[in-house]
């Protein structure tokens, strides 16, 4: 009798991505990742509790691709490194991506972004207790974008037209930080 294919979590969540991929969030299902890892959908639950940890492994999935930026940097260059990787991604995985705008960051290693952020946000001199607000702000605005870009939303507009507008973005999150008042 042959010995039973050993997955992981990692393994479970990288396959629950790549099925999303292939084929939509609709049919992301236990029985489509276990047919791909080759094992039995039983064998899942070892390493996700039931469909909505697997949803949040995948948020977890695509907030992992966002490369942090150099420390080194300027605090705004940072956070444009940071938008332009959501961009990124967003355009790696299209039917995957509003997934973001749907599900919080629960896990620990999806929540690594956003405790980055805040602490770009911290190094500007945002005081602390405005700090949580920035970001969200900043969240919903950079994966509106890039979710409506993918969609099909700005499907008549060049890449050129929408780089541009994402320039334009940015200085809408530049001018609305320099509101918030500084330590």
């Amino acid at each position: 009798m042959p010995r039973p294919r050993q997955i992981d979590r990692a393994g479970v969540l990288r396959a629950s991505l790549e099925v999303a991929d292939e084929r939509g969030l609709d049919d992301l299902t236990m029985q489509a990742v276990a047919d791909l890892l080759g094992v039995t959908p039983m064998a899942l639950y070892r390493h996700v509790a039931n469909k909505a940890d697997l949803l949040d492994g995948v948020v977890e999935q695509l907030l992992d691709e966002i490369t942090p930026p150099d420390g080194a940097a300027a605090w705004d260059d940072q956070l444009l490194a940071m938008g332009q990787a959501v961009r990124t991604v967003a355009h790696r995985h299209p039917s995957v991506f509003p997934l973001l705008l749907q599900r919080p960051a629960s896990t620990p290693a999806a929540q690594r972004v956003r405790d980055r952020v805040w602490e770009i946000l911290r190094s500007s001199g945002i005081r602390a207790e405005d700090v949580e607000q920035a970001e969200r702000l900043i969240s919903t605005m950079v994966l509106g974008f890039a979710a409506s870009e993918v969609s099909g939303r700005f499907s008549s507009h060049s890449s050129e037209m929408l780089d541009a507008d994402f320039d334009v973005l940015v200085e809408i999150i530049r001018a609305g930080l320099a509101r918030y008042p500084t330590t």
